[in-house]
C-alpha cells in the first residue's frame, strides 16, 4: 500500500500543471493576443509557452512602460494583452499608468517580485516594498499570489476584473513563489 502511494503521487506531480502553464491556459481562456515583456528570468516559462503560441504575440520591450501604451494600442486595435514585468520595473510605468484611467483599457499586469522573501541584491528592496503602493496610488488594483496552488485562482480573478469589468489590476507573483536569486561569484 505504501509503494502504491508514492507511484500515485509521483504520477499526480507528473500530470499537475506547473504555474505557469496554469497562468498561460487562462490567458488562451480569456482570449489575450498580445503579451508584452521585459525579459525575466521569473516569467521565462511563460514567456517560452507565448513564443511558441500561434495564437499570441510576444513582444519584447526595452523598457516596461513601452508595454502600458502597446496595451492601450492592442485594446484600441481589437485584441487583449498582457504585460509582464518584474517588480524593479514598476517604477519606470508611473508616469504611464495613468492612461489606464483616462483611456479606461483593460489592464492587466503579472509582476514578478523582488526585493522580498530572502532578497540578496539591496538594489531591489526599495521598488520591491513599495510596488504595491505604487500600483494602488495609480488606481490598479493588486492581487497577490505567493503559492503555487493560489495562482490560478488568483490570475483568474484578475483576468475576469481586468477583462469583464475594465478594472485595471496588477497580480503580484512573490518571490516565494518565483524563488530567491541567489548571487554566485
Amino acid at each position: 500500500m505504501h509503494a502504491r502511494t508514492d507511484a500515485t503521487s509521483e504520477t499526480a506531480a507528473e500530470t499537475t500543471p506547473s504555474w505557469p502553464d496554469e497562468i498561460f491556459a487562462i490567458l488562451q481562456r480569456f482570449d489575450v493576443r498580445q503579451v508584452p515583456y521585459v525579459p525575466d528570468a521569473g516569467h521565462s516559462q511563460l514567456i517560452e509557452r507565448v513564443l511558441g503560441a500561434s495564437a499570441m504575440r510576444a513582444v519584447p520591450l526595452t523598457t516596461e512602460e513601452e508595454g502600458v501604451a502597446l496595451l492601450a494600442g492592442a485594446w484600441a486595435g481589437g485584441q487583449r494583452g498582457v504585460l509582464l514585468m518584474q517588480s524593479s520595473g514598476v517604477g519606470n510605468c508611473v508616469n504611464m499608468l495613468s492612461l489606464t484611467q483616462i483611456f479606461r483599457f483593460p489592464f492587466l499586469t503579472l509582476v514578478t517580485m523582488r526585493g522580498e522573501w530572502g532578497e540578496f541584491n539591496p538594489w531591489q528592496v526599495p521598488m520591491g516594498s513599495t510596488t504595491a503602493g505604487v500600483f494602488e496610488l495609480s488606481g490598479i488594483k493588486v492581487l497577490r499570489a505567493s503559492h503555487p496552488s493560489e495562482v490560478r485562482e488568483v490570475v483568474e480573478a484578475a483576468a475576469g476584473q481586468v477583462y469583464n469589468a475594465c478594472t485595471p489590476t496588477a497580480v503580484l507573483l512573490s518571490q516565494r513563489l518565483i524563488g530567491a536569486k541567489v548571487f554566485t561569484k
